[in-house]
């Protein structure tokens, strides 16, 4: 069988509770958009694969709580992960500002090379808005990110941003792209994932149905 991909990344998006990162998922890997709004409970994934300089990048994206009672399962995936989204909804000011603590979690946690990229996410939400953009592109340019406002709504700066990510995470291994490197029966075993971070009493990642 042919391989169906040459590296494996996992990408986290991350953010307060409301902001969209499952709607932003969602739209990324299936195209679709659903306005009810369901929190996540723990961790979920999705997959895709992306060609970049000629490499075929399979990105698994785990879409994780932002729910103050799930942090601390949340945290488990963060030394996994190569490329992290910081998530907030323009129209929250609250949610911008919490920017920081997860950015902080950010540094404790997750490798010392993680890539990270700023979202402003319901940019088509603009009679709404209480973040300005000059606000994002500031707070992205003191924490050396790239800065991308995004709608799930209207599918803006959707690829673009994810494809950014995974642009930088493969530019920045590649120098050990060797070991990065996976064959299609080195899929991710969730199960066995689960049992080694521990995760249990039903907060475990599932892969759900597109309900933003």
């Amino acid at each position: 069988m042919a391989k169906q991909y040459d590296v494996l990344f996992r990408l986290l998006l991350l953010g307060d509770s409301g902001v969209g990162k499952t709607c932003l998922l969602c739209r990324f890997t299936d195209n679709e958009f659903h306005p009810s709004h369901i929190s996540t409970i723990g961790v979920d994934f999705k997959m895709k694969t992306l060609e970049i300089d000629g490499i075929k990048v399979r990105i698994q994206i785990w879409d994780t709580a932002g729910q103050e009672r799930y942090q601390t399962i949340t945290k488990q995936y963060y030394r996994r992960a190569q490329g992290i989204f910081l998530v907030y909804d323009i129209t929250s000011e609250r949610s911008f500002q919490h920017i920081m603590k997860w950015a902080s979690d950010v540094d404790e946690y997750a490798p010392d090379n993680i890539q990270k990229i700023l979202i402003g996410n319901k940019s088509d939400e603009e009679e709404k808005r209480q973040v300005a953009t000059e606000q994002g592109n500031k707070l992205a340019k003191d924490y050396g990110m790239d800065f991308f406002e995004t709608s799930a709504f209207t599918n803006h700066n959707i690829t673009e941003s994810f494809t950014r990510l995974a642009e930088q995470v493969l530019s920045a291994n590649k120098k050990d792209l060797d070991l990065l490197r996976a064959s299609v029966t080195d899929e991710l075993n969730l199960a066995a994932l689960e049992e080694e971070e521990g995760i249990t009493d039903g907060a475990a990642a599932s892969q759900k149905g597109c309900w933003c």
